[in-house]
């Protein structure tokens, strides 16, 4: 692992990514990993990344890994196109301790694992894995044609009792057409199979797609919101413009 300082933001070209949101068999478990001063989305969809970075010279400093984060879609916050739910870290298994030390100092609950995303007759299959154990398996087809989308993504952070905003912009080429046939959380006693799907599935659709080049800034916009434990109030989307400058690793 380099020695040199990464400095921030980090860029990530054309990772092989997998991104899908589902409605969790126990709402009110998933509800129950957020900050108090956040409320999950009305629809209480929980979302899931799984991507692999092959090679160093796809990022600006990470190097190579794979990663699967989830976390769940929040109420009244939005990344800037004022649609897409803010969506906050709940888990987040990385390869590599470089990028886990960059994220851990920015509030992002990092543990280690490794993530495949294969292609083979038509299905993808992204597997996240812990210590080795398969834990969470994704299938879906995917076509050959291509659809560009672009925008930002708005995750949410805990930096000590603190929420952080950051706006994390994106350049993918989605596999079309595409459709998700499973999504299997396989141990029951791992930390995150509280985020599992309720049965039958029941995806979001404008939030799931293949991507086999996604690229990306790692974050950018940081933004301090305020305490995350306050009591009896919840930060909403007219918080967001009144955010407080303070100091917070970028």
């Amino acid at each position: 692992m380099s020695s040199t300082p990464l400095a921030s933001p980090q860029m990530v070209l054309n990772s092989r990514m997998s991104y899908t949101s589902w409605i969790p068999a126990d709402p009110d478990a998933c509800a129950r990993l957020l900050p108090r001063a956040l409320r999950p989305a009305k629809n209480r969809a929980v979302y899931m990344n799984q991507y692999v970075v092959g090679s160093a010279e796809q990022t600006t400093g990470f190097g190579a890994y794979s990663l699967t984060y989830l976390g769940l879609d929040l109420d009244g916050l939005f990344a800037p196109d004022n649609v897409t739910p803010a969506r906050f870290f709940t888990h987040y298994l990385n390869s590599s301790e470089r990028v886990r030390a960059y994220v851990l100092e920015r509030g992002v609950p990092a543990t280690p694992g490794t993530t495949t995303v294969e292609v083979a007759n038509g299905v993808m299959t992204a597997t996240t894995y812990d210590e080795g154990t398969a834990i969470i398996r994704t299938r879906a087809c995917v076509g050959s044609e291509q659809a560009i989308a672009a925008g930002h993504l708005r995750y949410i952070t805990r930096v000590e009792n603190r929420l952080v905003s950051g706006l994390y912009p994106y350049v993918g080429e989605l596999s079309a057409p595409y459709s998700v046939l499973s999504i299997e959380f396989l141990e029951p006693g791992h930390p995150v199979y509280a985020l599992r799907p309720a049965a039958p599935l029941q995806v979001v659709a404008g939030s799931c797609f293949y991507a086999p080049r996604d690229s990306f800034v790692y974050p950018g916009g940081v933004e301090v919101m305020g305490p995350a434990d306050r009591h009896g109030r919840t930060i909403a989307a007219d918080a967001v413009p009144s955010i407080v400058a303070e100091p917070v690793p970028a």
